[in-house]
C-alpha cells in the first residue's frame, strides 16, 4: 500500500555548554543543556536514503558550542534565537527549527571578605530550585519564543480549604476549611514577540519577573481549590506581563495527609505542630491554560512534548 511522510525531525539532543566568563578573578557561569531539533526538506533520506540535505547531528553539537564562544550566553531565549536563525538561513534544505533549553543556576559560595579580596569569587554551588526552560522556534519568517521552569516546589501550610465539592457512592474525601496545599510548578509561557519589526523582550528581566508574580500569586491567593490559584498564578503573569500573551500551568496537587496518632496515645493537632504524611503518588494533576484576551492558545496541553 501506499506511505506517505509525515511529521518528522532530526538533530543532536542535550548538548551540555557550560560558558564561564572571567573579568579578573570574578567568574560567571552559564550551564545550559541544548537539544536543536531541524525539519524541512528531508523526504529522500526517510525514502532512499540520500543524505543530500542532511545536516550531520554533529555539526548541530559543534554549532552550539562554537556559538556559546561567539555570541556568549546572555541568556537561554537569545542563545536559542542566534541558533535556530543560523540553521534555517544556512541552510537550504532546513526549513524549520526548534531549539530547546534548559539553564541550571548557580548561586556563589560565600567566603571570606578577606579570601574574596585575595582570591577572588569564583565558587558555585548548583541552585535547588527550579530548572529553567527555553523553547525557540523559526520557519525564516516568524519566531516563537516559549520559556518555562520546572521543579519550583512551593507549600502553603494554611489559608487553603476545599469543600463543596461533588460527591457519590466511592467518595470518602473528608471537606476540610484549612490544610496544606503544596505543588511541584512546570510552567511555560509564551511571548507575543514574532520578529516582524518588533522589539525584543528583556529575557532576563522577564523570567525573574514572571517566576515572581507565579510566586506572590501563590503565596497571597487565599485558596478554596488549587485551580482558583493556579488562574490566579498565570492570570498574575499577564497582568504583569505585557509581553505574555498565554502561560501554561501544569500543578500536581502534593497531598500532605494528617496522620491518625490516637493508637500511640497522642493528640496530632496542628495547634502543637500537626504531622503529615508526604504521599507522592497517586497525585491529582490540576492543568490549564490562561490567556490574554483575544489570544489563541498554542502551548501544547501536554508540555512533555514542549
Amino acid at each position: 500500500m501506499p506511505t506517505m511522510l509525515g511529521q518528522n525531525q532530526y538533530g543532536k539532543a542535550e548538548n551540555r555548554v557550560v560558558r564561564i566568563t572571567r573579568e579578573g578573578s570574578t567568574h560567571h557561569i552559564k550551564d545550559l543543556n541544548v537539544s536543536v531539533a531541524l525539519s524541512g526538506d528531508m523526504e529522500d533520506v526517510h525514502r532512499s536514503g540520500s543524505n543530500a540535505n542532511v545536516l550531520p547531528t554533529d555539526t548541530t553539537k559543534n554549532t552550539v558550542f562554537a556559538f556559546a564562544k561567539k555570541y556568549g550566553i546572555e541568556s537561554a531565549e537569545r542563545f536559542g534565537i542566534h541558533l535556530a536563525r543560523h540553521f534555517v538561513t544556512s541552510q537550504e534544505p532546513v526549513h524549520r527549527a526548534r531549539v530547546r533549553i534548559e539553564e541550571y543556576a548557580w548561586d556563589r559560595i560565600a567566603t571570606s571578605d578577606a579570601h574574596r579580596r585575595e582570591r577572588g569569587e569564583h565558587s558555585f554551588v548548583r541552585r535547588g530550585q527550579e530548572t529553567r526552560l527555553a523553547q525557540v522556534t523559526y520557519d525564516g519568517e516568524r519566531w516563537e519564543v516559549v520559556s518555562g521552569l520546572k521543579d519550583l516546589t512551593v507549600l502553603n501550610s494554611t489559608d487553603s480549604e476545599f469543600h463543596g465539592f461533588l460527591k457519590d457512592g466511592y467518595t470518602t474525601l473528608e471537606e476540610t476549611r484549612d490544610r496544606v496545599l503544596a505543588t511541584s510548578v512546570t510552567a511555560r509561557w509564551r511571548f507575543g514577540w514574532t520578529g516582524d519589526g518588533q522589539a525584543m523582550p528583556d529575557w532576563e528581566t522577564s523570567y525573574g519577573r514572571t517566576k515572581r508574580h507565579l510566586l506572590r500569586a501563590f503565596a497571597e491567593t487565599y485558596s478554596l481549590s488549587l485551580q482558583q490559584t493556579m488562574y490566579r498564578m498565570g492570570a498574575r503573569v499577564i497582568e504583569h506581563g505585557e509581553e505574555v500573551d498565554e502561560v501554561r500551568l501544569s500543578l500536581p496537587n502534593s497531598h500532605h495527609f494528617q496522620v491518625d496518632l490516637e493508637p500511640f496515645g497522642l493528640d496530632n493537632d496542628s495547634a502543637d505542630g500537626a504531622v503529615y504524611f508526604a504521599a507522592d503518588r497517586p497525585y491529582g494533576l490540576i492543568e490549564a491554560t490562561i490567556l490574554r484576551d483575544g489570544c489563541e492558545a498554542l502551548i501544547p496541553a501536554d508540555l512533555t512534548n514542549l
